[in-house]
């Protein structure tokens, strides 16, 4: 099996000792995004704002890796907030129209201080 690492290259996380994704074999592990930009800013706004960034994020790590979110078969959500639930679900429901993964979603704070990270594993033959 073939195992590729993608390195980290926003400024606000390029010097974690972590890989921004692994790919081994069919499967590419994305690593936990948050709502930062390109600049590696945290973006200003409620749990609506983060959950897009993050999930453009998460869309930017799979396509190094010749991904889409339409390859993704699992996430694991931690919300800051219990109570951003619903409105968290309706702007992942944009993101994952047909093909829903299966998904775990916790309670929890992050160290990067955003609302919502979400980790994603996906599966391209």
């Amino acid at each position: 099996m073939t195992i590729e690492h993608f390195a980290e290259s926003n400024p606000g996380t390029r010097t974690l000792p972590r890989s921004l994704a692994v790919k081994a074999g069919d499967f590419v592990f994305v690593s936990g995004q948050v709502a930062r930009d390109d600049d590696g800013s945290i973006v200003v706004g409620g749990i609506e704002v983060h959950t897009r960034q993050t999930l453009k994020n998460v869309a930017n790590v799979l396509a190094l890796a010749g991904c889409t979110l339409e390859d993704v078969v699992k996430t694991t959500v931690w919300l800051e907030n219990a109570s951003d639930f619903d409105a968290f679900n309706r702007v992942y429901g944009e993101f994952f129209r047909e093909n829903k993964p299966s998904r775990s979603t916790l309670h929890g704070k992050n160290m990067a201080g955003t609302k919502v990270e979400i980790e994603a594993i996906a599966y391209k033959p």
